[in-house]
């Protein structure tokens, strides 16, 4: 127990600063790049609307989970099925809260190739959407409601930046929490519980499609994925398996599957489950491949919390206790609060 302890306390030392900045950088991006403005860059079935899709939904801070209302808002919007499908699978696999998160645990390559990877995944399947799924939405039409029942209510103006910290500390970082801390628990678990070249064998062309079958179907968000991939690298499995793993856990789950078929048809969403199982598939290979050219090697930062100096220590020991207040905090008003003050 106390070695498990140590293990979770070094992990939220190691992620928590980097992950406060992409937080903070989260709530700007989210303030300035709107749903709005994305909607009218992406309306049509253009080569450009797809591949601007792509690029936005590389550094916007939304999970799976709250993917798909935003998705949903763009197709009804009049956003095609490849900007849409693109949308939907950049913006869950990457964003800057993970791409932090993936700096602090791993190295800088990893860094690069993770929101990478994420988009031309994404802008694959974009551009397959508009060449083979000719799927047309119909929006179902809903009674207006009387004037009489609207109720105005009025907020206080609040600055840019006020909003942009209530976003990234607020609201994205309690959708997050349940799955960041189940993330940093099982990295750490896995880090005292499994012995070391135990994971050598996920390296084989089984050990990818199984974690492709295990991955697809279930769910765990971006940033919670990268505790348990660092872990995992370091029980002996590759870089390139450990971005497989990154890429199809966040991409897609049974519940948003079955949502997505209204929108986008049941080849729509076919063509998304073979695009990011084959293109994530092809590039765990190239990522190895990389890394053993270039001799990388497979020094990653979670090593390093053991060389830091004594004020970068304590600095990082002030962001490990805030973030874990926070952590506490999201679980408790999205989890735990909701199930014991239930109507």
């Amino acid at each position: 127990m106390k070695e498990f302890i140590i293990e979770f306390w070094d992990y939220l030392k190691i992620s928590s600063p980097y992950l406060m900045i992409g937080l903070f950088a989260s709530g700007f991006i989210h303030l300035f790049l709107s749903l709005d403005s994305i909607t009218k860059l992406i309306k049509d079935r253009s080569f450009k609307s797809v591949f601007l899709a792509s690029l936005f939904g590389v550094p916007l801070p939304l999970c799976s989970c709250s993917v798909i209302p935003a998705a949903v808002t763009l197709r009804k919007s009049g956003a095609s099925n490849g900007s849409t499908s693109s949308f939907l699978i950049s913006t869950p696999e990457s964003g800057v809260d993970s791409i932090m998160m993936t700096y602090s645990m791993m190295d800088l390559p990893m860094t690069i190739l993770r929101p990478l990877v994420a988009f031309i995944t994404a802008f694959g399947a974009g551009i397959l959407q508009n060449v083979f799924n000719d799927f047309t939405f119909q929006e179902e039409v809903a009674p207006k409601a009387s004037c009489c029942h609207k109720k105005t209510q009025t907020q206080k103006p609040q600055s840019k930046l006020k909003q942009a910290l209530s976003y990234g500390f607020g609201k994205l970082l309690n959708d997050i929490s349940l799955w960041l801390l189940i993330g940093l628990v099982l990295g750490a678990l896995i880090n005292v519980i499994v012995p070391d070249n135990f994971l050598e064998h996920s390296n084989s062309v089984w050990g990818r499609f199984l974690i492709l079958c295990i991955g697809i179907p279930f769910y765990v968000c971006a940033s919670a994925s990268t505790p348990i991939a660092a872990s995992l690298l370091l029980k002996g499995m590759s870089p390139g398996t450990a971005l497989l793993f990154l890429l199809v856990g966040p991409a897609t789950n049974i519940s948003n599957i079955a949502v997505l078929q209204k929108y986008i048809g049941k080849k729509g969403v076919l063509i998304n489950i073979a695009s990011i199982a084959l293109v994530s598939l092809v590039f765990s290979y190239v990522v190895d491949y990389l890394y053993t050219s270039f001799s990388w090697g497979y020094d990653f930062h979670i090593h390093e919390h053991e060389h830091q100096s004594s004020w970068l220590d304590q600095l990082s020991s002030v962001t490990a206790v805030v973030l874990l207040i926070l952590l506490l905090k999201g679980v408790w008003v999205e989890e735990v609060k909701p199930r014991l003050f239930k109507k």
